[in-house]
């Protein structure tokens, strides 16, 4: 079973700047997408943005040109970059892992925009 642990999440005041972190155990295709999803409290969850193992990447409309997805196929990490945050940016980020079989998710990291 793949493992997901993240890190990186944390109390940030608006225009300021996070590093989220995911790193990845036990993967058993190396042709898979991993991303980054947010719930805010009384919402969906939502992709904020995802990476393939070839290196497409895909983002949320509110997030591009300040957020920004990196993965280390070697390391099996993957990053987010998160700039210019905003007080909507708040909520729980997870880590996901998909390949054709398998769909994972990780425990959730709070990010925490203050005005």
């Amino acid at each position: 079973q793949v493992q997901l642990v993240e890190s990186g999440g944390g109390l940030v005041p608006a225009g300021g700047s996070l590093r989220l972190s995911c790193a990845a155990s036990r993967i058993s295709n190396s042709i898979n997408t991993m991303g980054w999803y947010r719930q805010a409290p009384g919402k969906q969850r939502e992709l904020v943005a995802a990476i393939t193992s070839g290196g497409s990447t895909n983002y949320a409309d509110s997030v591009k040109g300040r957020f920004t997805i990196s993965r280390d196929n070697a390391k099996i990490t993957v990053s987010l970059q998160m700039n210019s945050l905003e007080l909507e940016d708040t909520a729980v980020y997870y880590c996901n892992y998909r390949d054709w079989k398998f769909n994972y998710w990780g425990q959730g990291t709070q990010v925490t925009v203050s005005s």
